[in-house]
């Protein structure tokens, strides 16, 4: 089924690694015309380079500060000017959150700033790309919850990143609410554990940590972007009209556990 996503306009976030490039890379494979973003210029033009050596519709507008509404703005409105609509937004992009236990969790210095990392950046993206929705065929939105929307960790104090994606998650849904008459959907992905450079540097997807997790895992591997990419790349498509405000776990069975 090649070209699910032919002559469609993606825009993704955070395409210099992980889940965002994975995602980037497999809707320009499926005919997508992508533009990406992300806060490393060094990152972002290595995704470029990556996607034209394979001849792939795939540009990056960076350095973009997804936390910082201008920036939001010039991204999703370059998008927009050049191609006269968005179908796809994906945002894939988030800030490191800070992982620490209520007790020891310093309100100014990590609470606010991964709120607006996991749930500002969300809304300002949103917000910005609906005009270029409206009115131009709806389009999808794809945003990002985690399997800590739904439990708690004891690997990790992670309260901040435990209300951030809970906060994504019921925002979604709102979303597709507001956004069913115009035909916007908007749905969410939870993964679980995926190796990325965020993981791997933060140290939760080798080691002890890891090993506690896969035990919770009915899939005993981490995740791969593209697991997730394979998703986010249904809710993208026409093989998902009928779908929005839903959830979408991807997770090695962490949830049904």
């Amino acid at each position: 089924m090649a070209g699910r996503l032919q002559s469609k306009i993606a825009l993704v976030t955070g395409i210099g690694a992980g889940i965002g490039q994975g995602i980037g890379l497999m809707f320009a494979r499926e005919g997508a015309t992508v533009i990406g973003c992300d806060i490393s210029e060094q990152w972002a033009e290595a995704a470029v380079a990556t996607a034209q050596a394979e001849g792939l519709d795939f540009e990056s507008v960076h350095p973009i500060d997804l936390t910082k509404p201008a920036d939001v703005q010039r991204y999703i409105d370059y998008a927009g000017r050049k191609h006269g609509r968005i179908d796809i937004l994906v945002n894939a992009a988030a800030i490191p959150p800070h992982m620490k236990p209520v007790a020891e969790l310093d309100y100014d210095a990590e609470w606010v700033p991964t709120m607006v990392g996991e749930v500002d950046l969300v809304f300002l993206a949103v917000k910005a790309a609906w005009p270029w929705m409206v009115g131009h065929g709806g389009g999808s939105i794809i945003n990002f919850a985690s399997v800590n929307a739904f439990r708690g960790s004891t690997n990790t104090g992670m309260v901040a990143h435990c209300a951030g994606k809970a906060a994504v998650l019921a925002m979604s849904r709102q979303i597709a609410i507001e956004g069913g008459p115009h035909g916007i959907r908007c749905n969410t992905i939870s993964p679980g554990m995926v190796k990325t450079p965020s993981t791997q540097g933060a140290g939760t997807s080798t080691g002890a940590i890891a090993d506690r997790i896969l035990q919770r895992l009915q899939i005993k591997r981490l995740g791969e972007p593209e697991d997730i990419a394979y998703g986010a790349l249904y809710l993208a498509s026409d093989e998902s009209t009928w779908v929005t405000g839903a959830n979408f776990p991807i997770d090695g069975g962490v949830l049904a556990g």
